[in-house]
């Protein structure tokens, strides 16, 4: 009996001794995690502020194939929340939303110790080749967890860093085959209005129009401020001559205005008119690199059913999208015009 006495009070002095070691080792954590991705970060914030992508690129799905979401009535912003069913359930709600910038939300997981409720936060600062994505957790272990991870060799800091690296990772996969989607639709003959318009003009190797179109639209865009000139429509470029022989393009950028524009001796922005246009109408979605293949698509569509190419027109396209606005390239619309010759009708050539 005394040997049973002996045994008890030492379990019991073992188990108050590790009682008190555990509750004396600091629980407190934060964990985070940072990747930088190529892409605006509003367009990676879309991304990860809907819940409804995170079933796609989290990697909880790829440890635990059985679980299952589901969804609340909002999804997206302050206040969404969605919960999950599997190995471990849980729920997340979001707390706070800085468009862009920040996302805090409320993390409830249920383990077999009873509850676990930890707070995670993102962050997008951007910078010079894309966004610094920041995805981090901090959290207080309990007692019991605490034991747990000391006697069992669990390293709950890997395993955290481990899970948002794979998450970050799935993040940009998702982001950078997003911004790559584009789509190119003949629209067929069309008429455009024409109208007076604001240029400045330039020649550039043809792989270069992208990299001195944004200046010179800037340089318009100046002007036209400057001026308080009233604009009547989107802005365009205009192609007016193409050397393939030796690689160069001449072009003007420009900015449809309501009327004339009487401009001094020597300005770099000048006034010009278009005259109404029957054209090919090619619409491309998606980023400018592929207007090479808008433009193809187009001049099939012209061969195929017989049109003719005007060319004592020149070729233009439509920028529908401002790039400061919608950064996503997935999202840009573009219209491309090539001017076809029409056939006269009777009383066009005085029949």
């Amino acid at each position: 009996m005394k040997i049973l006495k002996y045994l008890f009070f030492l379990l019991l002095i073992i188990i108050i001794g590790s009682a008190i070691y555990f509750g004396t080792q600091d629980g407190s954590f934060d964990i985070q995690d940072s990747e930088v991705i190529a892409a605006p970060p509003e367009v990676i914030f879309n991304k990860v502020n809907d819940y409804k992508s995170w079933e796609n690129w989290g990697p909880w799905k790829k440890e635990d194939p059985s679980i299952s979401f589901t969804y609340a009535e909002k999804t997206s912003g302050e206040g969404a929340s969605y919960s999950w069913e599997g190995e471990m359930s849980g729920s997340m709600t979001t707390t706070k939303v800085i468009p862009n910038k920040e996302i805090h939300q409320d993390l409830m997981l249920k383990t077999p110790a009873g509850e676990r409720n930890n707070k995670v936060y993102w962050t997008f600062e951007e910078m010079e080749g894309g966004t610094k994505v920041t995805w981090g957790m901090k959290g207080e272990h309990t007692l019991i967890d605490k034991a747990y991870y000391a006697l069992s060799g669990f390293d709950f800091e890997t395993a955290m860093h481990q899970m948002n690296q794979s998450g970050l990772e799935e993040i940009e996969n998702e982001v950078l085959d997003d911004m790559k989607q584009f789509t190119i639709n003949v629209d067929g003959v069309t008429q455009y209005g024409g109208g007076y318009y604001m240029y400045t003009t330039t020649v550039a190797k043809q792989d270069e129009v992208d990299l001195k179109m944004a200046p010179l639209m800037n340089e318009v865009f100046g002007f036209v401020k400057k001026h308080n000139l009233n604009t009547a429509g989107k802005p365009f470029a205009i192609y007016n001559e193409i050397d393939n022989a030796n690689n160069t393009v001449i072009f003007s950028a420009a900015i449809p205005v309501k009327e004339q524009v009487i401009t001094p001796e020597g300005s770099p922005v000048v006034c010009g008119y278009m005259e109404p246009v029957t054209a090919i109408k090619i619409s491309l979605k998606g980023n400018y690199k592929h207007l090479s293949e808008a433009y193809l698509k187009g001049r099939q569509y012209i061969a195929e059913n017989n049109h003719e190419i005007d060319t004592s027109r020149k070729m233009f396209e439509v920028y529908i999208t401002d790039p400061d606005e919608v950064p996503n390239p997935a999202n840009w619309l573009t219209e491309i015009y090539i001017p076809i010759i029409t056939t006269p009708q009777p009383a066009e050539i005085g029949l």
